[in-house]
């Protein structure tokens, strides 16, 4: 499909409060085959996510230990994890460290997803993904562990209201532009 046809249909499933805020641009170059291009999403005019670039004004990780020093990145805990950790220990640790250690496991499983969706991310990639978007669920779509996939769900008018204020649970372990995209959508409710 072609890169024209693509962006029009992404831009027919955008809902209606951010047609024209959030666009879709590509760059690419006809003499240099070494060069696959650039691929942009843009909200009012101003790149926020660039497919190759890592100085867009989203926090790019570099390392596991950059995620797990990050305070703004909340991961929450519940119950089946702390039981984990104790039924793991085999029950001889203290309460408060239990929900240290469970909190430290869970952040691992975190930053490892984050750092191997991130790493994915360029513009044969964006137009294959999109393409998928395409034609797989808006439910797949939101719980893909893809951030291409997850921003396209974001602001795609099929997400409805009770919805979009349903996962606002699920959108703490989610990368850093998927939660913009999705703070974005929900200032538009």
């Amino acid at each position: 499909m072609s890169w024209s046809k693509l962006k029009q249909q992404l831009e027919s499933f955008l809902c209606p409060a951010l047609y024209g805020r959030v666009e879709y641009r590509a760059s690419s170059y006809r003499y240099l085959p070494d060069k696959s291009g650039n691929c942009y999403i843009s909200v009012d005019k101003k790149n926020i996510l660039n497919m190759n670039d890592r100085t867009s004004s989203i926090r790019w990780y570099q390392t596991e230990q950059e995620i797990k020093n990050d305070s703004d990145l909340q991961i929450p805990i519940n119950h089946e994890d702390i039981e984990a950790v104790r039924k793991d220990s085999k029950g001889i640790i203290p309460e408060d460290r239990l929900i240290i250690i469970a909190r430290s496991r869970k952040i691992s499983v975190v930053a490892k997803e984050l750092l191997s969706a991130q790493t994915s991310l360029s513009k044969s990639n964006f137009i294959v993904t999109a393409t998928k978007y395409l034609s797989i669920s808006i439910e797949e779509s939101l719980e893909s562990d893809d951030i291409l996939l997850n921003i396209l769900a974001l602001v795609d008018r099929r997400v409805g209201k009770k919805r979009m204020l349903n996962m606002s649970e699920k959108m703490k372990l989610k990368h850093p532009i998927v939660q913009y995209f999705y703070e974005l959508r929900r200032s538009t409710l």
